[in-house]
């Protein structure tokens, strides 16, 4: 509700305010973003509702857009980029998209870390966003990520480890009380080091990818919260975790909202520190 009704306050913003108690319903504070508010409930923010705020980025910038429709933006999310702005008017991928079609509406249907790479779906307005979410919801869209990990990857395994969110810390743990994570791994190529690693994520959590091939002690290469440390040391040049989210692949039954992505791919070509990886270590695989 908090979202809809104050388009111009980031997500960022909204959990800060909860996290402070700063948002109460009928007097009480609110502790989390679970509470649901009914007709005639009185609801308190420290925000005023006509409360507009600039559009301060108004350009792509290192943003590539691979697919721009009527409903639905696709992008492919460069490093070292906030998918949602942490600050007000910070940039951000939704600040850019903000910025170019001048209006608050388009939203992010999914998220990428930070520090990921590559393909991210945006709506453009209400009904597309509604539509997209319910089908990310029912797991009907696929994602497929590129990874180089530590150690030669198993040709294949799919990992089903339950996720636990520490969100005070944020980091992620396989425990039982977590939920349901489900990671389909391949490997590509590989030289006992290293592997280039095909990932399907069949859920979408945080940090998913990264805790999963930890987990199974193929840790992504740089990632610095979840990885090898010795081999992190050892690959001094590599600045990030070299995660990308390579292709999303939409099924072909869509309500009209978003006919026009109906059984189409979208894919993010690798980014250069990726390539430049890949091409050193000599990995020959199918692109």
């Amino acid at each position: 509700m908090l979202r809809s009704s104050f388009k111009a306050v980031t997500l960022g913003e909204i959990m800060k305010a909860i996290r402070k108690g700063a948002i109460r319903v009928n007097g009480v504070r609110v502790g989390d973003g679970s509470v649901h508010v009914a007709s005639g409930d009185e609801v308190l923010v420290p925000w005023a509702m006509n409360e507009e705020r600039p559009i301060k980025h108004t350009g792509w910038g290192k943003i590539h857009v691979i697919f721009q429709g009527e409903s639905v933006l696709i992008l492919s999310k460069p490093a070292g980029m906030l998918v949602q702005p942490d600050e007000p008017n910070g940039d951000s991928i939704i600040s850019r998209v903000r910025g170019v079609y001048a209006s608050n509406t388009p939203a992010p249907v999914h998220r990428l870390d930070r520090n990921t790479t590559g393909v991210l779906a945006v709506a453009l307005h209400g009904d597309s966003l509604r539509a997209m979410e319910e089908l990310f919801k029912a797991r009907r869209v696929r994602k497929f990520y590129m990874a180089v990990t530590v150690g030669r990857m198993p040709d294949e395994i799919t990992v089903d480890a339950p996720l636990l969110k520490d969100a005070d810390n944020n980091t992620v743990k396989v425990s039982p009380e977590g939920l349901k994570a489900v990671t389909h791994c391949e490997c590509l190529a590989s030289d006992g080091e290293y592997s280039l690693a095909r990932l399907e994520l069949f859920t979408g959590r945080t940090h998913q990818a990264r805790v999963h091939t930890a987990y199974i002690h193929h840790p992504i290469l740089g990632d610095r919260k979840y990885g090898d440390f010795t081999a992190n040391r050892k690959a001094k040049d590599i600045s990030r975790p070299l995660l990308h989210a390579h292709e999303l692949l939409f099924p072909e039954d869509l309500p009209e909202s978003l006919s026009e992505i109906a059984g189409k791919k979208f894919v993010a070509p690798l980014p250069d520190d990726m390539k430049n990886f890949i091409a050193v270590r000599g990995f020959d695989y199918d692109s």
